[in-house]
């Protein structure tokens, strides 16, 4: 992709705050800038604590979708799974209740100032809910020791009765504590799969959780790697090189920005897993005209492609000057480091 102006770059941005229907990852608002291009639209939206170099890989991604033509598609239709943030167990009814046809959950656990009962009620209310057969994984963001960590599966796996336990995303922060953890569980006898996240999306090289053995499964997002074009490509050495499956997933987008992770997702040439882009369902608003919602477990491919956004949705959700000038001085900030 030619290298973009920033005047152009700028000229094309909206920065907008969105409320949120429960909180997740700390926040009750989601903010996020999003840039129209010949081809689209564009979101980037890392969350505050990241760095400009890691942001920048964020923009790069948000530039290609608004500047480059889409990939092919092999699928019409992508599984998604509903996401359950670290609320109470007997919240956890009404909140599935938005995510229309889906029968498999991530659950997030080992939030700050939380414990592992409740961790432990709030996956056993999940399949209450879903039922037998149904799908769960839990993501824990990194929180736990390799100790900690076989402790807590251990009774997640049980907590999770009927349903296929399927994954434990990101349950240790390192690439070693990650790879030391698959042994122990082996040894332990707990029969749970490792998922890798922060450890791909994050790292300056993102295939070294596969050369050390450290997950089962890897999560792809493609902000941070980049755009659409350079996961694929991460997807086809951890697949073709690795026996790696992949599992495509969202960073708390917009509508914007879950239409390129189903870009993703539609153009995978196998997709094992439904993936973790039912998010918008966690906004009170969105962007888009018609947000990308799950309707039968599913979201449409065609829909992402042919997404159009609202302008009152962006005149009623613009952020406050402050809030926009903040984004703007990031934006010219990771501009100068975009490759190109």
């Amino acid at each position: 992709m030619p290298r973009i102006e920033l005047d152009e770059v700028l000229a094309a941005a909206h920065v907008v705050r969105l409320p949120m229907r429960v909180r997740f990852r700390g926040l009750l608002e989601r903010e996020a800038l999003l840039l129209h291009g010949p081809y689209g639209w564009g979101e980037f939206a890392p969350f505050t604590e990241y760095d400009d170099v890691e942001s920048a890989r964020w923009l790069a991604a948000a530039l290609a979708a608004g500047w480059e033509p889409p990939v092919a598609a092999v699928r019409d239709a992508v599984p998604v799974n509903a996401t359950v943030p670290a609320l109470p167990a007997a919240d956890v009814p009404a909140l599935l209740a938005r995510f229309d046809g889906c029968r498999t959950a991530k659950v997030k656990v080992a939030e700050p100032g939380q414990d592992l009962a409740q961790d432990v009620d709030r996956v056993a209310a999940v399949v209450d809910v879903l039922g037998p057969g149904a799908r769960v994984r839990v993501d824990a963001n990194g929180a736990w020791s390799v100790d900690d960590a076989v402790r807590a599966l251990r009774a997640l796996s049980r907590a999770a009765g009927s349903a296929v336990f399927e994954y434990a995303e990101q349950p240790c922060a390192t690439v070693e504590e990650l790879a030391a953890l698959r042994v122990a569980l082996a040894r332990a006898g707990v029969d749970v799969a490792v998922a890798a996240d922060e450890s791909v999306r994050k790292a300056a090289d993102p295939l070294r959780v596969a050369v050390a053995g450290a997950a089962d499964v890897v999560l792809l997002k493609v902000a941070p790697l980049g755009g659409v074009r350079a996961a694929l490509e991460v997807a086809e050495v951890l697949g073709s090189g690795h026996g790696l499956p992949v599992v495509v997933s969202s960073a708390l987008d917009t509508s914007v920005g879950i239409a390129a992770g189903v870009q993703l997702a539609a153009a995978l040439p196998d997709l094992p897993y439904a993936c973790g882009l039912g998010t918008v369902d966690l906004l009170a608003r969105d962007v888009a005209t018609q947000p990308l919602v799950a309707r039968a477990g599913e979201l449409s491919a065609r829909q992402a492609r042919e997404l159009r956004v609202d302008p009152d949705a962006l005149r009623e959700l613009a952020a406050p000057a402050a809030v926009r000038d903040a984004w703007l001085d990031r934006l010219r900030r990771c501009h100068a480091l975009v490759p190109g």
